[in-house]
């Protein structure tokens, strides 16, 4: 690397200014105080763990967007999170331990060795809420509820929710009785949503029924408003009980968010694939217009605290701070600035600690250039410090 390059980032990282900075911050402050009023309780997971600890029952594909380092004291490999779930996950497993739901909040930084998108960064500012110990429809209408006001708050509108569920690509792949490799060449192409090749393939598996087929190649075509749900219904009804279970949950969850958010765009999309791989049953993904990437996502993840020593159900979503800073107008209403003298006089210091206890911003001055950031001086007059407005 020359001289002139030391002050690049690598690529996807990026930092904060001031102003951004500023921005972030009060929408972070103004989010958790909103789930705080929802009963979540703050929790902050270290950065990083034991990667055997990080990555248990979180599958695969975010493995993959794991940085991982060595721990010099005790020669283990180390993960730096990519994902806040896992982490939350244990310290309801191991840590709490009670058996009452558990409503847990967080906000931090992660890093992923990939962007998620074109357009995406590896260091997002990640906020998210679950809730632990409950597994019915109330729980994931709850998530949704409050991921929903969280963009409303955060200045997002036009918002639309994308809703699945996991056991409708599992209802069908089980009932076609394929093996592994076939499951998961399927399963690629659904994420992919390379119908095209999903219709090749398909065609390819000589031993399924004409049936089978089009269940496999219709079920990433349902995708649309909620007729989908009545189609869905009516093509994969008598498969099993546990695609009759998954429909009936998504209209339940989707007519009480259309009585709450009345203003919210609802699309369903039964074969979506795309968030991690340790979700159980519902998923779901909200959209802003001009904007590629979801900006927001969650669901329903059972299983992943078995390998803690206690399975208990669960369900919750996250967002970027970053990416909604972007999407929305911030606005950060900033102290009036005053402008202090550098002396060792202690009526001047008491004076000064004074004005900051009234929400006022005191500098010490340090230069001539100092008057153009202040909005009031402090000058001894009439045997008194008093705050005399700055002439522009």
């Amino acid at each position: 690397m020359t001289l002139a390059d030391r002050w690049l980032l690598p690529e996807g990282v990026d930092e904060a200014l001031p102003e951004q900075a500023a921005k972030i911050e009060h929408l972070r402050r103004t989010l958790l105080n909103l789930h705080e009023k929802w009963g979540y309780q703050l929790v902050i997971p270290p950065l990083l763990e034991y990667l055997d600890s990080l990555l248990t029952g979180a599958g695969s594909d975010l493995e993959i967007e794991t940085f991982k380092v060595t721990d010099q004291l005790s020669g283990r490999l180390l993960g730096i999170r990519a994902d806040f779930t896992s982490q939350v996950a244990r310290i309801d497993a191991h840590c709490l331990k009670g058996n009452a739901v558990e409503r847990l909040s967080y906000c931090g930084s992660v890093l992923r060795t990939m962007p998620a998108g074109l357009d995406g960064t590896r260091s997002p500012i990640q906020l998210g809420a679950e809730i632990f110990g409950h597994g019915g429809v109330e729980s994931d209408i709850e998530v949704l509820s409050l991921m929903l006001q969280t963009l409303s708050l955060a200045g997002l509108s036009n918002v639309v929710l994308d809703l699945g569920h996991v056991d409708v690509v599992t209802g069908v792949l089980t009932a076609c009785d394929l093996n592994k490799d076939q499951e998961e060449k399927l399963i690629d192409l659904y994420k992919a949503k390379d119908l095209p090749e999903l219709d090749r393939y398909v065609d390819s598996l000589t031993l399924l029924s004409a049936t089978q087929k089009e269940w496999l190649v219709t079920l990433p075509r349902l995708c649309g408003n909620k007729d989908v749900l009545d189609k869905a219904a009516n093509l994969f009804g008598t498969i099993s009980p546990l695609i009759q279970n998954a429909i009936t949950q998504l209209k339940l969850i989707s007519a009480a968010i259309c009585h709450r958010f009345s203003g919210v765009g609802l699309h369903f999309d039964l074969s979506d694939l795309v968030s991690y791989s340790y979700h159980t049953g519902v998923v779901f993904a909200a959209y802003v217009p001009g904007h590629g990437n979801a900006i927001a996502r969650g669901g329903r993840y059972n299983n992943i605290g078995e390998v803690f020593g206690r399975s208990r159900p669960a369900t919750g979503f996250s967002t970027d701070l970053k990416a909604l800073v972007a999407l929305s107008d911030v606005v950060v209403t900033h102290s009036k600035t005053v402008l202090m003298p550098t002396s060792s006089c202690n009526d001047l210091w008491q004076k000064a600690n004074s004005l900051r206890a009234e929400g006022y911003r005191v500098v010490e001055s340090l230069g001539v250039n100092d008057k153009k950031t202040a909005d009031f001086k402090l000058d001894f007059v009439n045997e008194a410090w008093q705050l005399v407005p700055v002439q522009s």
